[in-house]
């Protein structure tokens, strides 16, 4: 018997559930939280009051723990610093393994790095067993996660970079059906990589740490790529992997960010083709620079993230219109599949999860597909 985890934010925090449950022991509940919003973190504490109602030790870990445990200061709950071992990983419908953990960048927006350190990778070696322990198990596809995924290997002997790993893992798991990758970092993918993706079990989905389509609010935002920089890449990966569907993540409404700039990022939706994105509208995060940096107001940012949402809305829908009255195949999560390019399908009859099926798509409604 294990504790029950509840778990916030990232994939890499689902890649972790199965270690925590083990870690806290029976009768707990465990909070993984997030703190990459000021909403998330409201998120995690309104989950520890829920928890502590319902009686049992309750156990709060993760980045809003690290980060803001004032939050939690009046709640009758445990703060505790997670464990982290090489190659964490959760097997649900999918499998997810966490090659490494924390960022060596000093992104002006970010608190994570605040909460989890320095990066640290997970050997080559240690991965690929824990993919093919997956597959062993049952898993139709594995997600390989991490804080910053195209840092793997920098602190690893020769720093290999993280097409070394993909390759490995499709080299040496041939059993695997699907892998897949989470965020990727624009200014960091390797030329290796980009390789990988005429691999077919390799999805055809990328999701890239944009953060924005203005030049300007890049740079005050220290990341380390132009918005060039991503439209070459998007074209580097289509020349590979035609079908290959983009999403990213945007702020909205960052400091400093005029209407001029806000033009830039919904017209970098076109120019990157975006099928999908994730849209947060900034707020500070304690002990970053952007926290001291003139602030847009709360509400504009608010109404720039919903303008953004609404045009790659529109853009999805023309993009899912395409796949009615096609065959995809799904990774079943119950009533829900999931398709290569990771779109949500729902599903007449509910299969059991983890199962592999080719449905055929009979409409598209609220940016997912129908079967």
């Amino acid at each position: 018997m294990t504790a029950a985890v509840i778990t916030h934010g990232c994939r890499a925090n689902l890649a972790e559930a199965d270690l925590l449950a083990r870690w806290a022991g029976p009768g707990r509940t465990v909070i993984n939280s997030c703190a990459v919003t000021a909403a998330a973190v409201s998120d995690a504490r309104a989950a520890a009051r829920r928890a502590s109602r319902a009686g049992g030790e309750v156990w709060v870990t993760g980045c809003a723990a690290e980060v803001a445990p004032e939050r939690f200061a009046d709640l009758p709950v445990r703060l505790l610093p997670k464990p982290w071992q090489p190659a964490m990983a959760t097997l649900r419908s999918r499998g997810f393994v966490n090659i490494e953990d924390g960022c060596d960048h000093r992104c002006t927006f970010c608190v994570t790095r605040l909460a989890r350190g320095r990066a640290r990778s997970a050997p080559l070696a240690t991965v690929v067993e824990t993919v093919a322990g997956l597959v062993a198990r049952g898993a139709a596809e594995v997600v390989l996660t991490g804080v910053d995924i195209c840092g793997w290997g920098r602190d690893l002997p020769g720093a290999p970079r993280l097409g070394v790993l993909v390759e490995a893992v499709l080299t040496h798991v041939p059993a695997l059906p699907r892998l897949r990758l989470s965020t990727l970092d624009p200014a960091a993918v390797d030329d290796g990589l980009i390789a990988l993706f005429a691999e077919t079990r390799l999805m055809p989905y990328a999701h890239l740490s944009l953060q924005s389509g203005d030049d300007l609010v890049l740079k005050r935002m220290r990341r380390r790529h132009g918005l060039a920089d991503a439209v070459r890449l998007v074209g580097e990966l289509k020349a590979v992997r035609p079908d290959i569907a983009i999403s990213a993540d945007l702020i909205a409404g960052f400091p400093t960010e005029s209407e001029a700039a806000h033009r830039a990022s919904l017209a970098a939706l076109d120019a990157l083709d975006l099928v999908d994105a994730h849209v947060f509208p900034y707020s500070p995060r304690p002990g970053t620079a952007a926290a001291r940096m003139p602030q847009v107001a709360p509400a504009l940012a608010r109404a720039r993230a919903a303008e953004l949402r609404a045009h790659v809305a529109l853009r999805r829908a023309r993009w899912l219109g395409a796949f009615v009255g096609t065959e995809v195949e799904i990774v079943a999560e119950g009533a829900i599949g999931l398709s290569p390019h990771a779109v949500r399908v729902r599903l007449a009859m509910p299969r059991p999860a983890g199962q592999r099926a080719r449905v055929k798509v009979a409409g598209a409604q609220g940016g997912e597909l129908i079967a």
